[in-house]
């Protein structure tokens, strides 16, 4: 199957970015390469791009399609959380912009075997590096009821979260749980019948919460963000994607306290605490995919893209 993946927000992304032929860019979510053949057409000979990504299937399909870009990029296979160093290891300390895109990809969705999907019956396994050694299953199969339900609750903001917690625990007694369809199957029992017929497959939130988990994906954010934004040259650009709430509170919150790091009292007459500002949020709210975009790929309907930008000199 080949590495389908429609970009969200292309051109606002792209645009966000401000792309000079001879800068450094990273995508630290690299994917299909659909925003980075975007950003690689912009380059001039002396420009440079890193593509950054965990999924060997995305970087075989990377390769692939900016093969015609091979003398201005470098394709890594890393999580973006180790961006700093991979960069430190191939001699950059300073980019001019970084994309981060997150999420699941359409092609991981698609691909049944990957055990993303509730859709499909496959394998629980959700790994998006597959170098992994757990899986979903062991989640399912090993975390506490009290420990599921914690899941599923703050990372699926589930309401039936302790019932699916108690009912997966119920089920696994007699046998492990190994398939996408069998957890599909549990979650319809424990879902109570008001819930069932709410808009939206019962099982989307639980999905949600257990590849969060599993990939550690808030964490990962919320522990790289501010140091992405510390490689920033002035004047750089960091564009960040998401796709739900949890993901858009932390970027909404990072960039508010790098753009205004202060901790004195409010009533402080001056700042005392010599926090400096690392430069301002473009967007004081988040750009949203096109009515157009929402039709042609229902996967945007819940895309948000924030953008900061370094400051050009200190700012105080």
């Amino acid at each position: 199957m080949n590495f389908v993946h429609k970009s969200v927000l292309l051109e606002e992304t792209i645009n966000g970015l401000r792309v000079g032929p001879e800068g450094i860019y990273v995508d630290g979510t690299l994917g299909g390469a659909g925003h980075a053949k975007k950003v690689c057409e912009k380059l001039s000979a002396k420009g440079r791009f890193i593509g950054i990504d965990q999924d060997q299937d995305a970087i075989i399909a990377a390769t692939r399609r900016l093969e015609r870009y091979k003398g201005n990029i470098t394709i890594v296979r890393s999580n973006y959380c180790y961006m700093v160093q991979k960069l430190k290891e191939l001699g950059i300390t300073k980019v001019d912009g970084i994309l981060l895109d997150l999420g699941v990809s359409s092609y991981q969705l698609d691909t049944a075997d990957r055990g993303f999907t509730y859709q499909q019956d496959a394998p629980l396994d959700m790994r998006m590096d597959q170098r992994m050694e757990r899986t979903a299953k062991d989640i399912i199969n090993e975390y506490s009821e009290q420990e599921l339900c914690k899941v599923i609750r703050d990372y699926g903001e589930d309401k039936s979260a302790r019932n699916i917690a108690r009912q997966i625990v119920r089920v696994r007694k007699d046998k492990p749980i190994e398939t996408t369809g069998e957890l599909v199957e549990i979650i319809k029992e424990a879902v109570p019948k008001k819930f069932r017929m709410a808009p939206g497959h019962p099982a989307k939130r639980t999905f949600q919460a257990l590849r969060i988990e599993l990939n550690q994906e808030l964490k990962v954010l919320e522990d790289s963000l501010e140091d992405m934004i510390g490689l920033l040259n002035p004047g750089g650009r960091i564009c960040v994607i998401t796709f739900h709430s949890l993901e858009d509170r932390i970027v909404k919150n990072i960039f508010r306290k790098c753009e205004n790091p202060c901790i004195c009292p409010r009533d402080f007459p001056v700042c005392i605490c010599g926090r400096k500002s690392l430069g301002r949020v473009v967007t004081r709210k988040p750009i949203l995919p096109s009515q157009e975009e929402k039709e042609e790929n229902r996967r945007s309907k819940s895309a948000k893209l924030r953008i900061f930008e370094r400051a050009v000199c200190e700012v105080d």
